[in-house]
């Protein structure tokens, strides 16, 4: 089951594998809970004598253990997110307190990014290691947390602040801290900020990021504290996508980045089933104000004093947007060394044929790197062969 909640609304995306012996009584078990649910099942298939549903979609919001249809966002929400089940998961936020949550790994998008950046990423790994579920954020000032007014300041540690709020609102305890660029230094800060020692291990992967000074690539290169500016000199609403696609790079950054970009403007209105205008669905003051945060945090200190339990991964782009310089490098090895006399542990990771976006450019060597961190213990695995041969 792969479950997507959103700003306190349930928003339930099922790959489920029901012991449905026909595709017709499959079929006839969706067209019940359509009728209920005011929604359809695009697809009913059958596979390997399971039924495989396909995007049955509802919305709900748990209050109480009642269940509400409800679209608007409750007003105690802390972020928007999604939260993608393995088929293995039996779990919920609301669900008796007394049950043990999942095995939890969540993910934290870079600047100008937004949680459906890992969406995909996330789904591959919930059809690998089933017993996981994927927890995919929207960080403040981004995507549809950008309506969840915020007080300031808006920098790495208040981002940070967010992230273990929402979690705690959850009742999860992660394993895996996943956080590509900015989103790595929220990461390192979410440790930094949580009680010591923490809970249970947790792995921490910090995707081509460094923890100190920002050291932006050379000439030719995209520069995101630019290309913020730039954005905010735009207007508020623009007519289509291609007009700021041509004025972004015109204006120098390059085709990928523009397209990129433009996947953050909603349509507003509509007239013969075409919007009117776009808009941005993120707060560039706000994002201005977080890559200045970005660009000066130094969380050196959680790295070269990580507390036991932890493991800190810094991963490198072969082809990085961010020079990183030998200091940098010379630092987390000697970190690396540091950490396994501490009983904890710092590695460092290159993925090659890669540029900065690295969950794009080479999201099968990613896949294979992170994996490690979601292999299954011995005891696991054999509940998980005992659940599959039944």
């Amino acid at each position: 089951m792969a479950a997507v909640s959103s700003l306190g609304t349930a928003s339930y995306w099922c790959e489920r594998r029901s012991r449905v012996p026909d595709a017709r009584l499959a079929t006839g078990i969706s067209k019940i809970a359509a009728r209920y649910v005011g929604q359809r099942i695009e697809s009913v298939s059958k596979r390997k004598g399971f039924a495989v549903h396909r995007h049955f979609c509802i919305q709900m919001s748990l209050v109480d253990d009642r269940v509400f249809h409800q679209n608007a966002a409750e007003k105690s929400a802390v972020l928007a997110y999604d939260l993608v089940q393995g088929s293995l998961v039996r779990w919920n936020s609301v669900a008796d307190k007394s049950v043990p949550d999942p095995p939890t790994a969540v993910f934290i998008h870079g600047i100008l990014g937004g949680r459906k950046n890992w969406g995909s990423f996330a789904r591959r790994l919930s059809q690998e290691f089933p017993m996981w579920q994927f927890l995919l954020v929207d960080l403040r000032c981004h995507g549809d947390s950008a309506s969840l007014k915020k007080l300031g300041p808006h920098c790495v540690a208040s981002a940070a602040r967010d992230v273990l709020q929402l979690v705690r609102q959850l009742r999860i305890t992660p394993r895996v801290l996943v956080g590509h660029s900015f989103g790595g230094k929220v990461a390192l800060s979410m440790v930094e900020q949580a009680a010591k020692p923490l809970a249970r291990p947790v792995r921490v992967w910090v995707l081509d990021a460094t923890p100190g000074k920002v050291r932006p690539g050379g000439d030719g290169e995209d520069h995101p504290g630019e290309l913020i500016a730039f954005l905010q000199r735009l207007p508020r609403k623009v007519s289509s996508k291609q007009e700021v696609v041509s004025a972004i790079v015109q204006e120098g950054f390059s085709k990928d980045v523009a397209q990129w970009v433009v996947t953050n403007l909603r349509p507003i209105g509509n007239s013969n089933s075409r919007p009117l205008a776009f808009s941005w669905v993120f707060d560039l003051n706000g994002i201005a104000d977080m890559y200045k945060s970005y660009e000066t945090t130094n969380i050196w200190g959680i790295v070269e004093n990580v507390p036991r339990g932890v493991h800190v991964n810094f991963l490198k782009a072969e082809r990085s947007l961010h020079r990183w310089a030998l200091e940098d490098l010379q630092r987390i090895h000697a970190a690396e060394e540091l950490a396994s006399e501490e009983g904890a542990g710092v590695q460092m990771h290159v993925l090659e044929d890669a540029g900065h976006w690295v969950h794009a450019d080479n999201p099968d060597g990613l896949f294979k790197i992170l994996s490690k961190s979601f292999k299954c213990t011995v005891a696991a695995k054999k509940v998980l062969n005992g659940l599959r041969s039944q």
